[in-house]
């Protein structure tokens, strides 16, 4: 654990890539397989259940240190988490563990010790974690507080760690990245098979390849090129994909890397009737039949997590896969050739499969391709996208392998521009982290029929820091009541919402639910009369 523990300090203490990526390769190369496969799972963000709630270890930790409530409070408003203000008001009441224990492993940890601490109740739980608490070094209190609640998080990202593990195995990190698609047990075995020696089987293994994935669109640059140097087709607002047959099965992966098999059975039937060793990329969507335009995602919404959707439901919002790329035929990886060929071969794959089965042609969709011949085409071809039912264009470059992750200059996505109301802020909420003592979570409201304002959005983000500061200092001179964490206040200040879509609602009490809210600026300028209106909203919608 001592290792861990220096591992999580040093990448929380930097934000360098380059020192982060050094301490993980470092970790990793000297770890113990149990302990870097618990260390893995962790930095990968999968394994965050909670064992004790922050709730009970403030519990525990104000009746051992016979602290009231509202200083724990107090220090918790502060400090912006709960195991970090356990943890901090620990060590400033024991310098030293009382007793310290035996050196464990992570994998001990969080194989054994962890779990038995949460299976205890009552007292003997909490003399169990005051032990606990008692045996660690400060340096460890609060990572085992963070591993308790379920709260452990460090500032590094997939790639970076996926990267760190490459480097310390001396493989490519593409070879890791496929590796760990679809999901990762940790264990001494998983991270030898994950870290051992690159074979032929790699690429036919029942998991997803990578995804690649496009930028937003730097138009300077990519103008340097040649318009007829790049493929356009439309952006679907649906769930990334990749539909897989293989020998072992078929499958239906998300882009995070869940299985969908269940949600979707008409998409496992299409798979199972494609040659095998195929492996497509592409888009879920809820597409009628003779339908010109795709569903809304909210309409996707209704098959999402269902595991045995009825055949009433798989009517009512048939599934579609609408094809864009073609990763392995006749289980070769196809990846490194350009696009452009690969494109070729999906567009045979898919005339041949509708020829053989007619009656399902809708299942299976070829993206379409616009032509671009020259730069002064491209807004044009973007605002016929909401015809389409898309959000926006995809320009790729017609030589582009299919990469891993996020790689710049190959892929773009260029999305339409939001769209914006007025709206009047009504209640505002703290934040958390660095944010927790700023209110920085806001919901506004729109004007109905009878001069009401009513809830329209949340936002969280779209005001720089001086901003939130000046609005923070606001809305405690100005609340007019406060329900739990939550402030109402005077519904006087205006601000421009941006947000990618609306659509009807029955849970919302301005009858409309909006996609992806953010604040786009101030309106200083405008005052809380001249806010737009629910009936703006829907005309909005009905418009869109």
């Amino acid at each position: 654990m001592k290792a861990f523990s220096q591992l999580f300090a040093e990448l929380d203490g930097t934000s360098s890539t380059t020192a982060k990526l050094e301490a993980l390769e470092a970790y990793f190369r000297s770890a113990p397989p149990a302990d870097a496969a618990w260390a893995l799972a962790l930095l990968l963000g999968k394994r965050r259940k909670r064992l004790i709630s922050g709730r009970r270890l403030r519990e525990i930790c104000l009746n051992a240190l016979s602290l009231p409530d509202w200083l724990f409070e107090a220090c918790s408003n502060q400090v912006g988490d709960s195991a970090e203000t356990v943890s901090l008001l620990w060590s400033q009441q024991q310098s030293d563990p009382v007793e310290r224990s035996p050196e464990r492993s992570l994998s001990d940890w969080m194989v054994q010790v962890l779990p038995e601490l949460a299976a205890a109740e009552g007292e003997q739980q909490e003399a169990a974690v005051i032990r606990c608490w008692q045996s660690l070094p400060n340096a460890e209190l609060l990572l085992i507080n963070k591993l308790l609640s379920g709260g452990f998080r460090v500032g590094v990202s997939t790639g970076l760690v996926t990267r760190g593990v490459a480097r310390s195995a001396d493989l490519d990190e593409a070879l890791i990245a496929h590796r760990l698609m679809g999901g990762f047990a940790p264990s001494a075995e998983t991270f030898a098979a994950l870290t051992a020696t690159a074979t032929d089987g790699d690429a036919l293994a029942a998991r997803p390849f990578p995804f690649f994935l496009a930028s937003p669109i730097e138009l300077e640059q990519i103008q340097q090129t040649p318009a007829d140097h790049w493929q356009v087709e439309w952006k679907w607002d649906g769930i990334r994909g990749q539909l897989i047959h293989r020998s072992g099965g078929c499958s239906l992966w998300s882009r995070g890397e869940d299985l969908i098999n269940e949600a979707f059975p008409e998409l496992i039937s299409l798979a199972e009737s494609l040659p095998q060793g195929t492996v497509l990329d592409g888009e879920v969507l809820i597409w009628q039949e003779n339908a010109e335009t795709p569903e809304t995602f909210a309409t996707l919404q209704r098959r999402l997590g269902r595991k045995a959707p009825s055949r009433a439901l798989q009517k009512q919002c048939p599934a579609a896969f609408m094809a864009y790329d073609l990763l392995e035929v006749e289980g070769s990886d196809r990846r490194q050739i350009p696009l452009q060929e690969r494109r070729r071969q999906l567009e045979v794959l898919v005339k041949d499969w509708s020829e053989a089965d007619s009656e399902g042609a809708s299942r299976l969709r070829l993206s379409e391709t616009p032509v671009l011949t020259a730069w002064s085409e491209l807004e044009g071809l973007r605002e016929q996208a909401r015809e389409k039912g898309a959000e926006g264009l995809m320009l790729k470059a017609k030589q582009s392998p299919y990469l891993v992750g996020r790689k710049r200059g190959h892929w773009w996505k260029h999305k339409l521009e939001p769209f914006h109301l007025d709206a009047v802020l009504l209640y505002a909420q703290s934040g958390s982290g660095r944010r927790a003592n700023l209110y920085t979570d806001y919901s506004f409201g729109l004007w109905n029929d009878d001069g009401e304002l009513v809830t329209f959005a949340k936002a969280y983000s779209g005001l720089d820091d001086g901003e939130i500061r000046q609005l923070d200092r606001w809305i405690r001179a100005h609340t007019t009541d406060r329900f739990g964490p939550v402030r109402a206040v005077e519904p006087t200040l205006v601000f421009e919402v941006a947000f990618e879509g609306l659509q009807p609602s029955k849970r919302h009490k301005c009858g409309l639910a909006v996609r992806f809210p953010r604040i786009s600026r101030w309106r200083q300028d405008k005052p809380a009369a001249e806010a737009d209106s629910v009936a703006t909203a829907l005309a909005l919608m009905e418009g869109r």
